[in-house]
């Protein structure tokens, strides 16, 4: 004789349940940024400015849209620019083709500067995200993508419906 078992019920979350997620979501949030200042810090950056160094060093950076991605003005972006170069991390060259054009690219010291942000980051993750269970962070990226993706889609709808 088989014995069955009944079918596990599925509970649904509460409110307080929903609250107690979004207040660790803001919180991991907060804390991964408050390290990434740590780290741009570390190296004499601002955030922001490492942000460009990044996007300049994927040898793909144009500066316009770099600032509507990050929802900033061209004139903001230009001003981390002007830093940048003035550190020594970028250079700027006219663009092959289009003179109107600049090509960015990092400099040596850029470069450097880079490696060692890497290296500060790949530090952090070895210690804080890969002592963790492996299946529980699998599981957790997960979730957090299937929450993503709701947020991404109620927020379209959201949009949608104002217009």
């Amino acid at each position: 004789m088989v014995a069955r078992t009944a079918p596990k019920r599925v509970e649904s979350p509460t409110v307080a349940d929903a609250h107690a997620a979004i207040a660790c979501v803001t919180r991991l949030t907060e804390l991964t940024q408050q390290r990434r200042v740590q780290l741009a810090t570390e190296v004499g950056l601002t955030d922001q400015q490492w942000g460009v160094l990044e996007e300049i060093a994927t040898e793909h950076f144009m500066p316009s849209l770099f600032a509507r991605r990050r929802d900033s003005s061209p004139a903001a972006v230009s001003k981390i620019l002007r830093q940048l170069s003035d550190k020594g991390l970028v250079v700027a060259e006219i663009a092959a083709g289009d003179g109107r054009q600049r090509r960015y690219s990092l400099t040596a010291e850029g470069r450097r500067v880079m490696a060692r942000l890497r290296t500060s980051r790949e530090a952090a993750i070895q210690e804080l995200w890969l002592t963790l269970d492996a299946t529980g962070l699998r599981a957790f990226t997960q979730f957090s993508q299937v929450i993503i993706e709701r947020l991404e889609r109620y927020g379209a709808t959201m949009i949608s419906k104002k217009e």
